[in-house]
């Protein structure tokens, strides 16, 4: 029997960065009361376990002092010196508000809280929906992301001497990790995303191997806009697996980011709730334990779904697709999975076909001889 754990506690979803701002904390909340609808946490295998805040010097293990001094001041409504310096700004991607500081490090803790029970083996798998802040770098947030949870828990991880693989299957690159681990053969960073050519950040190019001892330990997998679950899964098939084999990693640690979904309103991905879940079940079997993280996603009931059914294949339950009555009157939804999916014509399937073939071509000559395979 998997033996599973959920971390997660209200105050990470009620902050607001701004009332305009697509970045809405509340579905966490949608998330977890979907899953307790179902009973995901009532079963033996299953634990709600509370996070705690991280320690600052938990932070400076990848931020910079002066970094987190800034956050802590904008989170006490002081202005540092220059907060653009820090890519913090009223009108930005990241704003600065009340609270900031300690709702940020106690994402980060939820995370070394999930890392610390499956590096101990209390737990096979941990998912804190409120990490996958995968954008932050060491001295300024990115993409909605002030402390960056994902590299902070690979840090924790790889001090008790374990063998990390990251995979991010969010639809923005993973550059933040990828960044932070660019010069390492200790953590393999695997992402899947929709190209930098047409959304933030920018990054992700298939060229992008690593560099020094990490050279061959970069992988990514830019796609094309109007990527379906068919060619989606066939690329995962094609890189992920065989890759992750060859590292033998004592751990995967997961970007699970729900919004290359077709109805995300800032990406251009055309995932639906079953191909999301079919990729779930595929890197159930990559490595005996696994650190599950949230990530973007920015249709409220979408992230709901996806991250439910995720929590579901974690802990070998496929839930009921009729949501329960509770939370569907509360809430409107009547199914946990797509009802419909996107159209796609002929010319934009073919096109994100061959663009993928094209990335996938190119992994497997840059990296697969590296790695044996």
């Amino acid at each position: 029997m998997r033996r599973a754990a959920f971390v997660y506690d209200r105050v990470l979803s009620q902050h607001v960065l701004r009332q305009d701002h697509p970045f809405r904390p509340s579905r966490l909340q949608y998330t977890y009361e979907l899953l307790d609808s179902y009973g995901a946490f009532q079963g033996p295998s299953s634990a709600l376990v509370p996070p705690r805040p991280a320690q600052e010097a938990e932070l400076l293990s990848f931020h910079t002092k002066d970094y987190v001094a800034a956050v802590k001041s904008l989170s006490r409504g002081q202005q540092p010196a220059n907060p653009a310096r820090y890519n913090i700004s009223t009108h930005g991607d990241n704003p600065p508000y009340e609270g900031m500081y300690e709702v940020s490090a106690l994402g980060v803790g939820a995370s070394l809280v999930a890392a610390e029970l499956v590096a101990g083996g209390q737990v096979d798998v941990a998912f804190n929906i409120a990490g996958g802040l995968h954008h932050a770098a060491p001295n300024h947030a990115s993409g909605f992301c002030f402390f960056n949870d994902a590299v902070i828990a690979i840090n924790h991880l790889l001090n008790q001497g374990l063998r990390v693989a990251y995979i991010d299957i969010d639809a923005h690159h993973g550059d933040g990790v990828q960044d932070a681990f660019y010069s390492s053969d200790r953590v393999l960073t695997i992402s899947l995303h929709e190209s930098g050519r047409y959304l933030f950040p920018g990054s992700g190019d298939s060229g992008e191997v690593g560099t020094e001892a990490g050279q061959g330990y970069a992988v990514n997998l830019p796609l094309a806009p109007y990527t379906g679950d068919e060619v989606y899964l066939w690329a995962f098939r094609e890189i992920v697996p065989p890759l992750v084999a060859s590292f033998k990693p004592d751990l995967v640690v997961a970007q699970l980011g729900a919004d290359a979904h077709y109805r995300d309103p800032l990406t251009h991905l055309m995932l639906t709730t079953e191909g999301y879940a079919q990729v779930i079940r595929e890197m159930r079997h990559l490595a005996p334990r696994w650190l599950a993280l949230g990530g973007g996603g920015y249709q409220m009931d979408v992230v709901a779904r996806s991250w439910t059914l995720a929590y579901g294949l974690m802990i070998e339950q496929e839930w009921p697709d009729e949501i329960p009555v509770e939370y569907s009157e509360r809430y409107g939804l009547k199914r946990l999975r797509d009802e419909t999916g996107p159209q796609l014509d002929s010319a934009a399937r073919d096109q994100a076909q061959r663009f993928a073939q094209k990335g996938v071509d190119e992994v497997k000559r840059l990296l697969f001889p590296r790695h044996g395979l």
